[in-house]
């Protein structure tokens, strides 16, 4: 019955991404983006991480998809429709792609057995730990992930100001 849901969570995952890539609008794919993270949150619920799955349906789906579709109403979709859609160099992205499946393939026949510098490991099934370990040990890099976001926020901002209020 686990192989089951396994197979839809997953397949739900990988058709919301793909369509959030493929759909024209930029609704659309906004909305393709929720069923891919609702994917994602029910993989984790099948391997009994109730945290993450909590997490993923308020912090993703609930907050940033939200903050998404809040920038996506400020763009002006009328001349991005006009504009080019993909570059002409679609050969780099078919090149990483193709790295990444093979990097995948390679680690899927047990190339490397263990990740080389693991660190401490993450306590599991314990959110106090884990907290305690996000805010002591992992502080700097969570910060500075928290200051990147931000940083993107304020850009997308900027990017979305109509010209005349630029002036």
């Amino acid at each position: 019955m686990d192989a089951i849901f396994f197979a839809a969570f997953a397949a739900l995952t990988l058709v919301g991404a793909v369509l959030t890539v493929a759909a024209r609008n930029a609704v659309h794919s906004a909305v393709w983006l929720i069923v891919s993270l609702l994917g994602t949150a029910g993989l984790f619920l099948l391997q009994q991480a109730e945290f993450l799955f909590a997490v993923q349906i308020i912090l993703y789906v609930g907050g940033i998809m939200v903050l998404f579709l809040f920038v996506i109403m400020l763009v002006n979709l009328a001349r991005a429709e006009g504009e080019r859609q993909f570059s002409p160099r679609w050969w780099v992205a078919a090149g990483a792609v193709s790295l990444l499946i093979a990097e995948c393939a390679y680690l899927m026949r047990g190339g490397v057995p263990t990740l080389p510098g693991g660190g401490p490991a993450l306590p599991a099934g314990n959110v106090e730990a884990l907290a305690d370990l996000l805010f002591t040990q992992y502080l700097l890099p969570f910060e500075a992930i928290s200051l990147l976001l931000l940083v993107a926020m304020v850009g997308c901002v900027l990017m979305a100001r109509k010209p005349e209020a630029a002036q």
